[in-house]
């Protein structure tokens, strides 16, 4: 008999890519673009960048910031550093070394955040760039060049980078179960279904928000006006099965939950694959969870606890039952 296992990397693959890609990738140095002055960036552009490449992108209708960094696109979103990384086939330790002299720009690419010593070396770091992005440009060849080809060389490097990194794990593609059980519920309200995200309308024709997050895993917002949102529901999903470490995921789930109910949600559930579970003792360590629930309940889609669950979503969420 054949047997094969189930393909959780992948799955792991497909929740880091969708935060990735808002955060590093070309949708990111989109979004940056759109909010810079185009005629101050054109003129960084005609400074750092060599004219023969710019022509060579134009030629294809690109603009030269796919493939070269300037201190406004950097300046204005840190993070993209890992962008221009990822095109030009670096890994981050060979990228950030003692060896290259970047190590301190690490900052850049993992927090986002641009020290003031940084902001004074952007030009330098955009200088030794451009010599990458001019070598690279001339061996891809005028007739291959593509944002589509771009955007496939960022994801070569970056596969490396996700099978080895923290961000692909066993915890994702629980995260990923439970969020496909909400879009379940509420599938009947649906308005838009993204790799990341579900926009819901409810009974009061407001829109609601079901989003992967870094910490909780799974919010729910409701927006009550244009950018102003009540913060219904944060789930922290601990998909471990190990009945041993369960004292300490529901510690995590705790301190998650503090920040949850700092930052305004109402209610704070924590998912748990262990059916062992105690949950007397599960309140206590984690007395800011409303609710507990069972990963194999929820994937039942029977019983008490999964009804208790499906109502809750549809209550707070305010879409009608279908």
């Amino acid at each position: 008999m054949y047997n094969l296992p189930e393909p959780e990397l992948q799955v792991g693959f497909s929740v880091a890519l969708a935060e990735i890609r808002g955060q590093y990738l070309q949708e990111a140095l989109s979004a940056t673009i759109g909010e810079l002055d185009i005629v101050q960036l054109d003129r960084e552009l005609s400074e750092y960048v060599p004219k023969d490449s710019l022509v060579a992108l134009a030629k294809h209708g690109l603009r030269g910031e796919l493939v070269f960094p300037v201190p406004l696109v950097l300046a204005q979103t840190p993070r993209l550093l890992g962008y221009y990384r990822l095109l030009y086939g670096y890994s981050q330790k060979q990228f950030y070394s003692s060896q290259t002299g970047l190590n301190s720009f690490f900052s850049m690419e993992q927090k986002g955040l641009l020290t003031r010593t940084n902001k004074d070396n952007l030009s330098s770091l955009c200088k030794l760039l451009s010599v990458s992005g001019a070598f690279l440009l001339e061996g891809i060849g005028n007739v291959r060049i593509s944002s589509g080809l771009l955007d496939d060389l960022t994801l070569l490097t970056l596969g490396p980078q996700l099978r080895g990194g923290a961000n692909v794990k066993k915890g994702v593609v629980g995260i990923v179960k439970v969020f496909d059980l909400l879009h379940d519920i509420v599938k009947h309200a649906v308005v838009e279904v993204k790799s990341n995200r579900i926009e819901i309308r409810n009974a009061a024709r407001r829109t609601v928000f079901i989003e992967f997050a870094a910490d909780p895993d799974i919010i729910i917002r409701e927006e009550m006006s244009p950018g102003i949102f009540q913060l219904k529901i944060a789930i922290e999903v601990k998909s471990g099965s190990d009945f041993a470490n369960i004292h300490n995921r529901i510690g995590e789930a705790e301190k998650s939950h503090q920040k949850a109910r700092a930052a305004g949600y109402v209610e704070c559930w924590t998912v748990v694959n262990v059916d062992r579970i105690d949950f007397i003792m599960a309140r206590k360590e984690s007395p800011s969870t409303n609710h507990f629930y069972r990963i194999s309940d929820l994937l039942s889609k029977k019983g008490t606890d999964y009804q208790d669950f499906r109502n809750r979503v549809i209550s707070l969420t305010g879409i009608p039952f279908d």
